[in-house]
């Protein structure tokens, strides 16, 4: 590679800004400023805040090639990135010359940045998580690439119908991608179907058996590339995305023929793999679909690390000093298989040389408690989409499983267990299984989360390895989380102690003695009721939804699932609104709050959607009720994303994190909301165990069944009618359901819901009903001292630095990664 000369980065100063912003204007989207349309000045704004980062990403992606050392590749099927304009505008240096350059020539800001579309590259937690975690990365000048899909439509854009999901396409695309940069040129082939053969590679004594794949049909990987600046150090990463499409995407003759349709089958067909996130996988069409995305991204991300940014001649028997696969959940554990075939097949090394390079090329990170989420392939399915890498799988397995033998002995039980290959309901493949065999470290996400991975989820392989088991708690980059998500408490926090907590996080403790500084907490509250209103102004200008400005903010905001339980939230509500119509309770000696959820179902989760429209309609009922809406109210703006949260996070009052203890891997939500001085009511689950220790039990509204008690209460027969019969609150809360008062009194309407929390309740909604009640009214008692809550807050916000995504990456490099920051 020769040493090219770099085009240095445009003027920083004003005049060079507006040169180079009309310049985009003009030539690249072909108008002047007098005519241009509020999308054309984005997309020129845009590119012109990008030249100013892509010197520093064409030095940075030199100096890697240059230099070779060991870097990162972080394997997701999400990155949940948000708005990018603000944080290249932050990680530039240029927020203010760009509004003063923008003034000069007539133009807001702040309405450019309604212009932009949110990327829909995610779902939920995983994906912001990735998304922190290369910010991070490229914060602190550590060589990595993150390695994702370029869905089309995303996930789904969510409405409600009468108060119930439905799904539309997220056209996020449409106008325009200016982030992203296409390189057709790079595209790699990924293959499918087909039969694997037998042949004898040499002759004699030297002669050796392998195996061939014939694929049966193959598509390509496209990259996309998107730049990730690190925090004004220089240094921008990349996070490469791949789109599919058909090796012959268009046949003439057919299309000559008439049969148009036919003509763009192989088109259509190859283009389903990137078109949505997580397609519904309900159904074999869907499940096939699923693993085909899976393996596509993973198949073209290893070929682009191996083919494109190792140096010519590079001897993969050393690949592990260059380079470790970091596996976001299970989704990419497909990627193990591929390394082998790639070793094995395409390389010629022999098996046991392979299984030496990919096993320590390759780290899992356990996003879950839930046996339902470690997902399992069938293998007829597999075996049918990518044959040779089950044949791959099953000879690891079968050495695996002869160590397992060799160190417990005969315990055919515990060989069942551990097996990568289930044998019931139906022979599949477990990929949790496969990834902890192969990988060099296995990581929980908090440390109650890894603790229980290791004494139950996994807890034979812990047995079997116990120094592969590790932990590195979860983070958020406190960039976009307080930096750019909140500009009014930002500003406090630099003027009390300086802005070197932007990159060092743990700096916060430094707020401490100002929780007992009057004045301080009053501009804090301040800030507080500022981010309010302007959440407030969002609400009304992007769902029509207004909602009170001088009540208590009480959030939820996270996936729909059971587990997570919004059923109990509901409950809350619903009891409170029967206290206060009932006369039981005095309205005006009611705390005002305002409950705001936000959250998607998964489209086939049917129970989630009920919830979702349960939670909707009793929105309807409160809202309108003359009396309970004076200190109630509740709202569920319609496809809540990393834009809404950045409002939303900044002005809550109470976080609510109320999953069953044992059932929340970690949150990242509830990192931010302390981050952003809300106060937490939570269980004893995931992360929330390490906040709470941080905060302070003071300053953090514990409640419900520890772990070891849930379990135990499952272990012995639950039964959740028994709560319901013992508990006339919850008796009358869930009556009201049940007899139609939120559905035109339609009986039928939420039977579903009632019958399943009376029946099974999985996740103990009513047991800890009544813990719940408790200590909301001691939220209720402890918010009417504004100074005390107002103290708490800034507590919270000053013992939460733990929670940086930079932190987490320290963990990974010291635990698991053994990578160093690159230099100049």
């Amino acid at each position: 590679m020769t040493d090219t000369p770099l085009i240095s980065s445009p003027e920083h100063s004003v005049e060079g800004f507006v040169r180079e912003f009309l310049r985009e204007l003009n030539f690249t989207q072909g108008t002047v400023l007098e005519r241009a349309s509020t999308n054309d000045t984005y997309l020129a704004l845009a590119r012109t805040v990008r030249h100013y980062l892509m010197a520093r990403w064409m030095e940075t992606t030199t100096a890697h090639y240059r230099r070779q050392p060991k870097a990162v590749a972080y394997l997701s099927a999400e990155f949940l990135l948000g708005r990018q304009l603000d944080n290249a505008l932050l990680a530039a240096d240029l927020e203010e010359i760009a509004a003063e350059a923008l003034a000069s020539l007539g133009l807001d800001l702040d309405v450019l940045r309604q212009a932009e579309v949110e990327p829909g590259l995610g779902n939920g937690g995983l994906g912001r998580l990735a998304a922190c975690f290369i910010d991070s990365l490229a914060t602190m000048s550590v060589p990595a690439i993150g390695y994702g899909i370029r869905y089309e439509y995303g996930i789904f854009r969510q409405t409600f119908v009468d108060g119930r999901q439905f799904e539309e396409p997220d056209h996020w695309l449409d106008n325009g991608s200016p982030w992203e940069f296409a390189h057709p040129e790079h595209e790699v082939t990924v293959s499918f179907g087909g039969h694997t053969e037998k042949y004898t590679e040499g002759e004699g004594e030297d002669a050796v058996e392998r195996s061939r794949w014939v694929p049966g049909w193959q598509v390509l990987g496209v990259p996309y590339n998107y730049m990730v600046p690190g925090y004004r150090n220089g240094r921008v990463n990349t996070l490469r995305l791949w789109s599919a499409r058909a090796t012959h995407a268009f046949d003439l003759k057919i299309f000559n023929y008439g049969d148009y349709a036919e003509a763009v089958r192989a088109q259509t067909f190859a283009e389903n793999i990137t078109k949505v996130l997580y397609p519904e996988d309900s159904t074999p069409q869907g499940k096939e679909l699923r693993l085909q995305q899976q393996y596509f991204f993973v198949a073209c991300s290893l070929r682009d690390f191996i083919d494109q940014l190792l140096p010519e001649g590079f001897d993969l028997h050393r690949l592990h000093e260059r380079i470790c696969f970091q596996l976001n959940d299970t989704h990419p554990v497909i990627a193990v298989p591929e390394l082998m075939r790639i070793l094995v097949d395409d390389h010629g090394f022999a098996w046991d040389e392979a299984w030496e390079v990919t096993r320590r090329c390759f780290a899992y990170t356990c996003h879950t408690l839930l046996p339902e989420a470690l997902e399992v392939w069938p293998v007829e399915l597999l075996g049918r989409l990518l044959p040779r890498h089950l044949e791959i799988i099953y000879r690891i397995n079968d050495e695996f499983l002869d160590e397992v033998r060799e160190t417990f002995g005969d315990d055919e039980l515990l060989v069942r267990r551990m097996s990568i290959i289930a044998e019931h309901p139906f022979r599949a493949v477990r990929m949790a299984h496969l990834a902890t065999v192969a990988a060099t470290k296995v990581n929980g996400v908090a440390e109650l989360h890894s603790q229980l991975l290791r004494d139950k989820v996994l807890a034979d392989f812990a047995n079997l390895w116990p120094d592969k088991f590790t932990n590195v708690t979860n983070g958020v980059t406190p960039r976009r989380f307080v930096r750019l998500a909140n500009p009014g408490l930002s500003a406090l926090v630099t003027e009390a102690i300086g802005d070197g907590w932007v990159t060092d996080l743990d700096r916060l403790r430094e707020l401490e003695p100002f929780a007992d500084d009057p004045e301080f907490r009053r501009r804090f509250r301040e800030v507080k009721s500022a981010n309010k209103q302007r959440l407030v102004e969002l609400l009304e200008r992007r769902d029509g939804i207004t909602v009170p400005t001088d009540t208590m903010l009480d959030v939820m905001v996270k996936r729909l699932h059971e587990y997570k339980r919004q059923t109990l939230k509901i409950l809350h509500v619903i009891s409170l609104y029967d206290r206060i119509v009932s006369g039981e309770l005095d309205v005006d000696q009611v705390v005002p709050r305002t409950i705001v959820f936000g959250a998607k179902a998964a489209p086939g989760y049917v129970m989630a959607k009920e919830i979702i429209a349960l939670i909707n309609h009793v929105g309807t009922v409160v809202n309108a009720h003359p009396v309970a809406s004076r200190v109630l109210h509740v709202a569920f703006p319609a496809n809540y994303d990393v834009t809404v949260a950045e409002t939303l996070v900044p002005a809550a009052d109470l976080s609510e994190q109320i999953s069953l203890a044992g059932k929340e891997a970690s949150g990242t939500g509830n990192m931010k909301f302390a981050l952003n001085g809300a106060l937490t009511i939570g269980t004893d689950d995931g992360a929330n165990v390490e906040i709470r220790q941080l905060v302070g039990d003071d300053h953090f509204f514990l409640f419900g069944l520890t772990e070891p008690e849930a379990a135990a209460i499952a272990e012995t027969g639950y039964r959740p009618s028994a709560y319901y019969e013992e508990n006339p609150t919850l008796r009358r809360a869930l009556d009201l359901v049940a007899k139609g008062e939120f559905s035109g009194g339609d009986r039928s309407v939420f039977e579903p819901v009632v019958s399943n929390l009376l029946g099974e309740d999985r996740f103990m909604v009513l047991a800890d009903f009544q813990s719940y009640l408790d200590a909301q009214d001691r939220v209720e008692a402890y918010y009417r001292d504004p100074e005390a809550w107002s103290r708490s807050a800034v507590l919270n916000v000053a013992r939460s630095g733990f929670f940086s995504s930079d932190r987490s990456m320290r963990d990974y490099l010291d635990r698991i990664w053994h990578a160093e920051p690159l230099g100049d």
